[in-house]
């Protein structure tokens, strides 16, 4: 369960981005995703979720990592979220974990055809069964829609971290094996030049007239601003999307 409000705004906004990538059908699920995640569980001791991003649910596959885990009992989920996992780690490294996923999409977004080639790597940390703090490594993969570029399983592979890496999340191209860090000079994409300006006006206080004045535009010029930093963030509210632009590097 998730808590935190802030935690929350970062949450529901990753799911808007999941839900507007995903593919339209609902078809059965394809065997195959759920005989791979539970092979990857028993061969690497991992535990592998597949998410339906169409049905909205998820299968969970436990290896012995599950155990060391103390969640060696959880299968399923009515949800793309694999709550009990993301339970393990504090508010900050939730967030942290999300915000990468955020970088990833949109880095997505960014190479065309070729984006089928890369899985996105980060490190987290959890709480073992032990109350210990452990490093954890994150793959994440998507599995696209026959015939389409929309996506219609995400696979989540979670075991130790045995072998560490810049940066808390990178995407990896999959065939070449080169790596790009996802960091806060990833997100300058996001919004626009002026929509940064017109944010950071608006983080600072300044009402909608004022930040009109300072840019020397008009009224209905900034509230379109407004509404497009809101929709390019996924967020309901100026207060939102500032707290977010800043956790980002945005502003």
């Amino acid at each position: 369960m998730i808590k935190n409000n802030h935690l929350s705004v970062t949450f529901r906004r990753l799911d808007g981005l999941l839900k507007d990538q995903a593919a339209e059908t609902r078809d059965q699920p394809d065997a195959d995703v759920y005989t791979y995640a539970r092979c990857m569980a028993d061969v690497e001791h991992v535990i592998a979720v597949v998410s339906d991003l169409c049905n909205g649910t998820s299968r969970i596959f436990n290896g012995g990592f599950a155990t060391a885990l103390g969640i060696s009992d959880y299968c399923e989920e009515n949800s793309i979220w694999e709550k009990k996992v993301l339970s393990l780690m504090s508010d900050q490294e939730q967030e942290e974990k999300f915000i990468a996923e955020i970088r990833f999409i949109h880095y997505l977004r960014k190479l065309g055809p070729s984006r089928r080639h890369y899985y996105l790597m980060s490190k987290l940390r959890f709480e073992d069964a032990h109350g210990r703090m452990i490093d954890v490594l994150h793959r994440m993969y998507y599995v696209y829609d026959v015939g389409s570029e929309s996506v219609r399983y995400a696979i989540c592979l979670y075991g130790p971290l045995s072998v560490d890496f810049r940066g808390k999340g990178i995407a990896v191209n999959s065939l070449t094996g080169s790596c790009v860090e996802l960091s806060s000079s990833s997100d300058s994409g996001l919004i626009s030049r002026r929509e940064r300006q017109v944010l950071k006006l608006i983080d600072s206080g300044l009402k909608s007239r004022e930040i009109a004045d300072r840019l020397c535009i008009s009224v209905h010029t900034v509230s379109r601003h407004r509404q497009e930093i809101l929709s390019r963030l996924h967020v309901n509210n100026s207060i939102e999307a500032c707290r977010l632009a800043r956790s980002m590097g945005l502003i």
